[in-house]
């Protein structure tokens, strides 16, 4: 489950909100001014997330070696082809 609180709330009830991310594996999303500034998640999550980041940052260093010799807009209508063709099928 993802919870909503804004920042006052998250430092008068830290305790209780760390129990619920860590035991129910709840998400915190703490809002500032209206505007959400960070998340509170269980640490295998975020453990997760890191490995894919690192995937992903890899796949687009890669990628764009790939094309380094490529003109941006070529690449851009190749990419929105194979998108288009995956879209059709």
């Amino acid at each position: 489950m993802v919870n909503e609180v804004t920042a006052v709330s998250f430092r008068q009830n830290l305790g209780e909100m760390l129990n619920q991310v860590q035991y129910r594996r709840d998400s915190i999303v703490i809002n500032k001014d209206g505007k959400p500034v960070a998340v509170l998640v269980d640490a295998e999550l975020f453990g997760r997330i890191r490995r894919l980041r690192r995937l992903f940052d890899d796949l687009s260093g890669k990628i764009a070696e790939a094309y380094v010799d490529v003109p941006e807009s070529e690449g851009i209508a190749e990419i929105e082809a194979a998108v288009a063709a995956e879209r059709a099928s």
